[in-house]
């Protein structure tokens, strides 16, 4: 009788845990990490720290569905946070944010994620990184957030029920299924500190496109940097009537390589690329939304959105896709662009007289219903500034421990 050769496993290096909590902020998601809790070489940016992420979230998959990780498939759920006790003087904690691409190795730090930072206060007060000075035994805490990725202040009013961080409550925002503690966050002075708040000096430019993107080769658009930079254009210069749900555009390869050309080309004309082939490397920013003046339409779950309850209506793209309601950094641009005449954006609600406006709040549809968003802006020396946008969000935990992956991921 003759034995047969038993074939051992090959052997690989075990996985590796990470403390992390895994929270929802606003209408996005994402995996939170405390600096310090990350293995050492993660810990300072580079790709390390960037290979740890990826294999988090499952990217890059190209099946587009992260199965093997935490990432849930979208631009609104392909998100990290890391958080830290903060350097900066008068700031409770630093906050980084990391944009994970789904189908490419690659994580965006070029920008903030406007939903999650809803999410930040909580996160760093249930994790000690806020002096406990700061925490009522009951009543809403401030915490003061440095946003790394853009240099940018934020105030997140946390609510506190004896001592902790109260996640439930009846405040009820779109896009989101359920109830939650209402958070409101303020983004302070928002636009780009390092240029003007609209980047080619004018509240609306000719976009030259190529002419089998735009048959006349020119678009009318709005490009401003505050919250997040974004390329606003009228709906429907591009065919549109401004309520599309996601379907309508995500469906239509055509309409996304479209969206991507205009992208690219606003990012040229913005500054912040040289050419537009870098755009691929620049995937988080800018944004590019539509704006258009109101209309009667029904939600993504539904809900009849009557064009006497909002202002204007305004559809964006997230990472190559319409994002099913609205990222609160784009909500930002919105806010902020609809508080200056002559703008795209102020021009779509012109035609509307609401109390919101008035009191310096916008309220806008979206796929998944509607936001009110405030902002503050006013003319200073012939140059816009906005002092505050604000807005309120919701957060809550939805599970904390772990999260593994292969060590040899530190290794590549």
């Amino acid at each position: 009788m003759t034995s047969k050769k038993v074939h051992l496993p090959q052997i690989h290096l075990p996985q590796i845990k990470v403390p992390a909590t895994y929270m929802r902020g606003g209408t996005s998601k994402g995996v939170f990490f405390n600096l310090t809790d990350l293995p050492e070489s993660a810990q300072m940016a580079g790709s390390a720290r960037d290979a740890l992420l990826l294999r988090v979230i499952g990217s890059p998959d190209p099946y587009g569905k992260q199965t093997d990780g935490m990432g849930g498939a979208t631009s609104s759920t392909s998100k990290t946070v890391i958080v830290a006790k903060s350097a900066m003087a008068d700031h409770d904690v630093d906050y980084l944010f990391g944009q994970v691409a789904i189908d490419k190795p690659f994580v965006d730090w070029s920008g903030n994620c406007g939903n999650l930072s809803a999410a930040v206060g909580s996160f760093a007060i249930s994790n000690g990184l806020v002096d406990s000075c700061r925490i009522p035994e009951n009543g809403i805490a401030v915490v003061r957030i440095w946003q790394k990725n853009i240099s940018k202040t934020i105030i997140a009013h946390v609510p506190i029920t004896h001592g902790e961080v109260q996640e439930t409550g009846d405040f009820e925002l779109d896009g989101v299924t359920f109830p939650a503690a209402e958070v409101q966050v303020e983004f302070i002075d928002p636009a780009d500190s390092e240029g003007s708040m609209f980047p080619t000096g004018n509240l609306i430019d000719d976009l030259v496109l190529p002419t089998d993107v735009v048959a006349s080769g020119v678009l009318k658009a709005t490009m401003i940097n505050a919250g997040i930079p974004t390329v606003f254009v009228n709906a429907k210069d591009l065919g549109y009537t401004g309520a599309e749900l996601q379907e309508a555009i995500n469906g239509d390869e055509k309409a996304l390589a479209m969206f991507e050309t205009i992208r690219a080309y606003g990012a040229v004309k913005m500054g912040l690329i040289k050419h537009i082939d870098e755009a691929a490397g620049r995937q988080h920013t800018p944004k590019v939304a539509i704006v258009a003046e109101p209309v009667d339409y029904t939600s993504s779950s539904g809900k009849a959105i009557s064009k006497s309850d909002i202002d204007l209506n305004v559809r964006a793209l997230s990472m190559g896709k319409l994002h099913h309601a609205m990222m609160g950094t784009a909500a930002v641009a919105i806010g902020t662009a609809a508080a200056i005449p002559g703008t795209l954006v102020s021009l779509a609600a012109s035609n509307i007289e609401r109390e919101s406006q008035d009191s310096g709040f916008v309220e806008f549809g979206h796929p998944s219903g509607t936001l009110k968003v405030g902002a503050q802006a006013s003319l200073v020396d012939g140059q816009w500034q906005v002092n505050k946008a604000v807005m309120s969000r919701s957060a809550r935990v939805l599970m904390e421990g772990w999260v593994r992956v292969p060590a040899d991921v530190l290794q590549k």
